[in-house]
Formats: structure tokens, C-alpha cells, sequence
């Protein structure tokens, strides 16, 4: 199947030689090609250039893209989107003063979460959740992270990996899963957090390792949940299975996770909303990738992550949206884009890579989606009429969306 795209008026993250990731000033770089033509064959990317350079080749399909642009699909490396139920209660609570942590403390948060998935079969969570899944892919999202760690048993975290399983072999976009059962400790381990963390190693990790079940380990590095020494021993678990860690950390207070996660050759830290200088030089020349989630700040009313002292200080940084039902009920990677412009002051440029090959080197997918290459995969978004990319964050409240293409195929 050959498909051309002709008379693109902008051609967006254009990288003839692949690049893993961003850092810094490097994230200021945005390279396009105006009046551009985009050529896919069997849903992958294989020439691209300026219209007057265009083949005169036979196409199974021609796209006329007058007046619309071009860009890589979001690539959403946090996400908990397999859930059931939903938390809007919690949501009042929060306008009526109540903190996280308060919610937390009286029954909310994530055990509320987790009480519901223990109740509730694998195939109404799978039905409820692809509903997520959907939405998310026709808002853009090309690529996406998806974590357990609101079961907090054994099989209740084994069946949120199946559903994600069964997501890997029915969508057509490449989806990654984290095993996160250390998210929070559940009320029959209340007064025994290490006989929770040895079970989740000793009964569950086996199990996703026989059924290829998690590329990812993390866990929630703070106050109140989990310990820098808890940190250790997961992520030191999990790289005997062959998962690779991530963490969640320095959300609410920097306890020293950063410097775990890098010890332990992480390929993201999250949240960051919390950043110490400390923190900022202990992430730099590392291959460990920050991601910072503006949609969680916005909706929690919590500190943004300082995104422009961090890419000033020369780090990348990665956007994500952290769908999930308590902190952050929405995957609309358009509103991410376009809250880490008004809320972290990054540019249109830096939010853009930020969102495409850094959330790709985030997921371990940098070599296959996240920017036009040849030979990634025609994982696009074709834009409406538009004057600029920039006016895609400008207009916050709208998705600039004509339609999406997967592996070239209209979705």
C-alpha cells in the first residue's frame, strides 16, 4: 500500500538523521519543510521533501493537504487509563479544600480506586477502558505507557497487565506496559509495607515474566507511600525479571528518588513537580529522561514542573498526560501541549519535541515513532486549515485535528 500526502503546508518534525532525544537548547530546534509532500508505503514513512521534488510515482492513494500540516502522533509515555469506575466525588471534595493527601487519608485516592478494580471482571475492565484507549488515539495519541498499580493484589495487577495485553494485540499503535504495584500500600498491608513489596516480587513478578506481561517497573517514590530504600528494592527486583525502571517521584516533596532512579539507570522520572537544584544536576548527562505532567498540576492545583529552569540547565524533558481517574481524568495530549506553554513557559518548539520524540525515548520507542523519519512508522496527525503550528497550543481549549493516520491508514 502506497499512500501520498501532496501540497503539505508544513511538514512538522522533520529528522533526516533519527536522534534519541532532546536536551536543552536543542529542544528550541523544530525542523520543518513548508510546501512538502510525505510518501508512506505499507504504513511506513519512506521519502519526504519539498513539493518540486515531489516523485511522479504510482500511489495507491493521493492526500491533498492544502492549506493543513503535518506532524508526528503524540507519544504519551504516562498514562493509567485502565481503571474502573471513576473518582468525580473526590473531585467536589477537592473544591470544597480538602488536600491529596486528605482525600488520601479518609479512604480516597488510589485504594478507592483499587477497591473498585478488585470488584470488577477482566473483560468489563477491558470494555470500560478501551473506551480510553479510543479516545485518546483520535485526539492524537500515536503511541502510549500504560500502567497497572490499582489492583494492590496479586491478581487484581495481574488482570489490569492482561487487559493491557490484549490492547498490544488489538490496536494498531505501538503501547508499552508498567507493572506498578507499588503505588500505594492496600489496608490489609497497612502495618506490614515490606510484606507487601516481597509479595509483589515473590507472587507476581514470576508471573509477568512467564507471560510477558510489563516492559516497565515503577513505583511511587513518596512521603506517605514509599521510601528511597523502597525504591531500591523494587527497581533492583524488577531488573532481575529483565524490567526496565521508571519511578514516580518528587510530586508532592524531593526525598532523594532522583538519585535512586539514575543509580539504577532509569529511563524516565515523573512528575517532578518538586525540583531541587540538587535534583536538576544529578539528572544532567544521564540517559534518564524527566516527564513532567501539566494536566496533574492543572487539575490538583499543585506546582507545575519547572520545565524552563530545567531545559535552561540543559536537561530534556518529556510531556505526558497521566490519564487516570483521581489526579488527572483526561488523555488529551493537545491540552498538555498546550498547558506546558502557558503554565511552564516552554515554547511551542520545546513543547512539541517534548511530546513527540522525547515522550518516544520515554517508551523506549524513539527508533519508531516521534518524528518524520524514514523508516518510523506513518503514525500522523493531519492538521485542520491552520496559520502555524503554534496555533496548535495557542487554541487550548480545541484539538487542531483533521484526522489521524496509523501505520498511513486513515483511523
Amino acid at each position: 500500500m502506497r499512500t501520498l500526502f501532496k501540497n503539505i503546508k508544513e511538514l512538522i518534525q522533520v529528522r533526516d538523521n533519527s536522534v534519541s532525544f532532546l536536551s536543552g537548547t536543542e529542544m528550541k530546534e523544530l525542523p520543518t519543510i513548508t510546501n512538502a509532500f510525505l510518501l508512506v508505503e505499507n504504513g511506513i514513512i519512506s521519502n519526504y521533501g519539498k513539493m518540486i521534488d515531489c516523485p511522479t510515482i504510482s500511489v495507491d492513494k493521493t492526500i491533498d493537504a492544502t492549506g493543513k500540516m503535518i506532524l508526528p502522533s503524540w507519544c504519551d509515555s504516562h498514562t493509567h487509563i485502565v481503571y474502573a469506575g471513576n473518582r468525580e466525588g473526590e473531585f467536589v471534595d477537592r473544591i470544597h479544600g480538602l488536600s491529596y493527601e486528605e482525600i488520601a487519608n479518609k479512604g480516597g485516592g488510589i485504594l478507592n480506586s483499587s477497591k473498585k478494580l478488585q470488584e470488577i471482571s477482566e473483560e468489563a475492565l477491558y470494555q470500560q477502558s478501551k473506551i480510553r484507549l479510543e479516545e485518546v488515539i483520535k485526539l492524537g495519541t500515536g503511541a502510549i505507557e500504560i500502567k497497572s498499580g490499582y489492583g494492590l493484589t496479586a491478581e487484581a495487577e495481574l488482570k489490569m497487565l492482561r487487559v493491557i495485553k490484549r490492547f498490544k494485540e488489538h490496536y494498531p499503535i505501538p503501547i508499552k506496559a508498567t507493572f506498578l504495584g507499588a503505588h500505594a500500600v492496600p489496608d490489609t498491608y497497612k502495618t506490614k509495607k515490606q510484606a507487601y513489596l516481597q509479595m509483589l516480587v515473590d507472587e507476581i513478578l514470576p508471573t509477568i515474566a512467564k507471560e510477558k506481561l510489563a516492559d516497565y517497573i515503577d513505583i511511587f517514590c513518596e512521603t506517605g507511600y514509599f521510601s528511597v530504600k523502597d525504591t531500591a528494592f523494587i527497581l533492583e527486583a524488577g531488573k532481575q525479571y529483565g524490567l526496565i525502571p521508571k519511578i514516580h517521584v518528587n510530586q508532592f516533596n524531593a526525598i532523594g528518588g532522583i538519585k535512586t532512579g539514575v543509580n539504577y539507570n532509569a529511563l524516565s522520572v515523573d512528575h517532578l513537580e518538586i525540583m531541587h537544584n540538587d535534583d536538576i544536576e544529578i539528572l544532567k548527562n544521564t540517559q534518564t529522561m524527566p516527564v513532567a505532567l501539566p494536566s496533574c498540576s492543572y487539575f490538583l492545583s499543585i506546582p507545575y514542573t519547572p520545565a524552563r529552569k530545567m531545559i535552561d540547565a540543559g536537561l530534556p524533558i518529556a510531556l505526558a498526560s497521566d490519564y487516570n481517574p483521581g489526579s488527572t481524568p483526561s488523555g488529551n495530549m493537545n491540552f498538555v501541549v498546550s498547558t506546558a506553554c502557558i503554565k511552564m513557559k516552554m515554547t511551542p518548539e520545546e513543547a512539541i519535541n517534548a511530546a513527540t520524540i522525547n515522550g518516544a525515548y520515554a517508551m523506549g520507542l524513539e527508533k519508531e515513532v516521534g518524528s518524520i523519519t524514514v523508516g518510523k512508522k506513518a503514525n500522523l496527525i493531519l492538521t485542520k486549515p491552520i496559520n502555524s503550528y503554534g496555533f496548535i497550543p495557542y487554541s487550548f481549549g480545541n484539538h487542531q485535528i483533521e484526522k489521524i493516520y496509523l501505520n498511513g491508514k486513515s483511523w
